[in-house]
């Protein structure tokens, strides 16, 4: 059985035949230059925080601590994909609630100086247990959704996968 991913989860909500492609372990164009871009701000932003916590099977991109309780918070390049990180951070903060850890989190945008702050519901919460049901069920074939064109096909690292010329 697939591990599910804050990746997987971040996919899902832009295209699912992402989530086929990363759950096999095909990975993207590494020299993309969006993904390089993403690299250097993840690498560069908050520096004085505590930054890449493991837990869980799931990568926290830093914590920090705020009026005696702790934040977690996931770094983006851009709110052009507010949803997606959103839903991505909501995983994260589910995967702790299931180990007894309830905390708040934040999605940061350093270029844009945004910063939102996000909380697990119980509505949050039944769309992250749906949303992890389709990602197992996508996983599960033997073949990825078909390419469905969308506009975040022309900066997508995946692009040759489902548009190359054969």
């Amino acid at each position: 059985m697939h591990h599910i991913t804050g990746t997987l989860v971040w996919y899902y909500y832009i295209c699912k035949r992402e989530v086929w492609f990363m759950s096999r372990e095909l990975h993207p164009n590494q020299n993309d230059s969006f993904l390089e871009i993403g690299r250097l701000i993840h690498e560069n932003a908050y520096l004085r925080e505590r930054k890449e916590i493991l837990f869980d099977n799931i990568k926290i991109d830093l914590i920090r601590k705020e009026k005696g309780s702790y934040i977690i918070a996931e770094v983006k390049k851009s709110s052009k994909y507010l949803l997606p990180s959103k839903m991505q951070l909501l995983f994260y903060l589910y995967k702790l609630k299931n180990r007894g850890i309830n905390l708040k989190g934040e999605l940061l945008v350093p270029r844009e100086k945004k910063r939102e702050r996000v909380e697990l519901t119980l509505e949050k919460e039944e769309e992250i247990k749906n949303t992890i049901k389709e990602i197992r069920n996508i996983i599960k074939e033997d073949t990825p959704p078909l390419p469905v064109k969308i506009p975040f096909c022309r900066g997508c690292a995946y692009n040759e996968f489902c548009w190359a010329e054969v």
